[in-house]
């Protein structure tokens, strides 16, 4: 039997997917039902337990597959980024309809109509997927229609298919955005979240943990004598962290430091971070 990242590839020793048969061990090996989630945002838990840590988080119009659904809980993989974990089985929904756009904004609201004076009805975070099947104006507003009658802000929305051209500008609409651990929203984010959303919008699908980025974005990169090497988009990782460059001395990270996405010089950073954690463990260019 081949060693398997269990965060990666769904196995126990009672279950597993189907697809792993033959490489892991277990009692029973089931398909996946596919399945979306319907909710804003929907934290993966280490464990079918409301006490359990979050290890990520999906977002509306993610898809998945459902190897169990017990007592409240469903044990799931994101098709997105391959995560496995666990979801409170309230998060899931059909894949009624095929999704047409992808929220390209932080943060964005839904309205019980076309009318921003309305109460709200939801809200959604940047890389949300919904249908539109209609459109509609109200005092110049333009909105776009939802098969649930919802109404979202037209601007707000970019075309599947059509990826943002710089992932690096993508990150820095999310400055401000309070740091979360396990956070991969518009809501609240964490580093290593941070990459993978912008990357996302950007077209580029990467996993979603520091050390796999560390071991899979791009090549690994020797900025050479004082970093001088470094440019923008570049990633710098240290253990258990990591940050954007947006230029040769200006880096961007979500932190525990500021509990924020921040702009931090680099220099200082390497200084600050290294007298607790040590210095960076590595470069990457994607």
């Amino acid at each position: 039997m081949t060693a398997r990242d269990a965060r990666l590839h769904a196995f126990r020793s009672d279950l597993a997917d189907i697809r792993l048969k033959g490489e892991v061990a277990a009692d029973r090996f089931v398909a996946g039902r596919p399945a979306r989630i319907s909710a804003a945002v929907a934290d993966i838990r280490k464990a079918p337990r409301p006490d359990a840590g979050v290890n990520t988080q999906l977002l509306f119009g993610d898809d998945v597959l459902v190897f169990e659904d017990a007592e409240g809980w469903a044990w799931i993989q994101s098709e997105r980024d391959g995560y496995v974990g666990y979801v409170a089985d309230t998060v899931l929904g059909g894949r009624d309809h095929a999704p047409t756009h992808v929220v390209s904004v932080p943060r964005t609201f839904l309205y019980p109509g076309p009318d921003l004076r309305l109460p709200l009805s939801g809200q959604l975070s940047m890389g949300s997927a919904v249908t539109v099947t209609g459109a509609a104006e109200t005092r110049g507003t333009h909105y776009a229609l939802l098969p649930s009658g919802e109404a979202i802000i037209s601007g707000h929305l970019r075309p599947l298919g059509e990826p943002a051209t710089d992932y690096v500008a993508v990150a820095e609409a999310f400055l401000g955005t309070p740091y979360l651990w396990g956070g991969a929203s518009g809501f609240g984010i964490d580093c290593s979240g941070l990459v993978q959303l912008a990357m996302h919008m950007a077209g580029r699908q990467v996993l979603r943990d520091s050390d796999m980025q560390a071991a899979t974005i791009g090549e690994p990169l020797d900025p050479g004598p004082d970093f001088a090497g470094l440019r923008r988009g570049d990633l710098v990782f240290w253990k258990g962290h990591v940050a954007v460059m947006t230029d040769p001395k200006t880096m961007i990270h979500a932190n525990g430091h500021t509990m924020l996405v921040s702009r931090e010089g680099f220099r200082q950073a390497v200084a600050r971070i290294g007298y607790l954690y040590g210095g960076p463990t590595g470069f990457r260019r994607p």
